[in-house]
């Protein structure tokens, strides 16, 4: 995978764009022939689960527009990220921005069956992601948690990255990030509301669960401080022939894919995947559940 300098190779997507937020297409790309909506797996008692099972937990109707909050019942100011169901089980909202490398090595097997292109392609990172880019600061582009059992020292360590007394006469320095500077003061792909880095990707990369091994921003810092490997799953992934579009925005817990009818119905008919086809110009906004109420 390498950095495109150059982000016009994704300037069609600006074209097929809405404005706003009234619907799905405020991010993802109208004119294909149809959708499916990929549920990001949520949690019970720390294990993966799936909407289904959580909605029959809580006697709710899983469908394709529905929206976590009314699937676990959430009262007006409850909080929806962390609920009690009816079997006294604790249910854990879905991750937002993000598919985990094994939901989409899934995906991408249906991907790469269904495009010319599955050795040629292009991931899009949205640059907001934090630690992914470097920039002028007084404090790092991302920190490990450190903890410490002395309050004193619990102090000094809180001190090291948040020092406002002496910040204010520190001039700005380059604080890294996962990519280099090159790419991080590089042009971005503009689209409404959102920039992103692109690189080159073969759309095939990704059938493979340890595709993370392969990605340009992986955080190889984090691994050097013990961490296990990790990147970012693309925040859009699409191919040479853009005969489909991923799409995980940052603010959905839940991962789009425009295609085919037939990727479609592969996606939405595989057991390892939990995915529902949607029409074009859904709307996946917090209130637009309206079977939930």
């Amino acid at each position: 995978m390498e950095w495109i300098a150059n982000p016009s190779v994704g300037d069609w997507l600006r074209e097929r764009l809405d404005p706003g937020f009234a619907s799905m297409h405020g991010v993802v790309p109208r004119g294909y022939p149809a959708y499916a909506r990929v549920f990001h797996p949520p949690l019970v008692d720390d294990a993966p689960t799936t909407w289904a099972a959580t909605a029959a937990a809580f006697g709710t109707t899983l469908h394709g527009l529905a929206q976590w909050q009314r699937i676990v019942r959430t009262p007006v100011d409850g909080d929806w990220r962390t609920r009690i169901g009816p079997d006294g089980r604790e249910y854990s909202a879905p991750l937002e921005g993000e598919l985990d490398p094994e939901q989409l090595a899934a995906v991408a097997d249906h991907l790469v069956a269904h495009t010319t292109t599955p050795d040629a392609g292009v991931a899009a990172l949205w640059e907001g992601h934090g630690g992914l880019l470097g920039h002028f600061g007084q404090t790092p582009s991302s920190a490990f948690a450190v903890s410490s059992d002395d309050p004193h020292h619990q102090a000094m360590l809180n001190r090291s990255t948040h020092d406002p007394f002496n910040n204010v006469f520190r001039k700005p320095t380059w604080q890294e990030g996962i990519l280099s500077r090159a790419i991080s003061e590089g042009p971005r792909l503009q689209l409404p509301d959102r920039e992103h880095v692109l690189f080159s990707a073969a759309p095939r990369t990704f059938a493979d669960p340890d595709w993370v091994l392969h990605a340009a921003w992986r955080d190889v810092a984090a691994e050097e401080r013990g961490f296990p490997p990790s990147a970012q799953s693309p925040g859009i992934l699409w191919p040479e022939d853009r005969a489909w579009v991923l799409v995980t925005e940052v603010d959905f817990d839940s991962t789009i894919v425009a295609g085919s009818n037939e990727l479609i119905r592969a996606i939405c008919t595989d057991a390892r995947i939990e995915a529902l086809p949607i029409r074009e110009g859904a709307d996946l906004g917090w209130d637009a559940d309206e079977v939930n109420r």
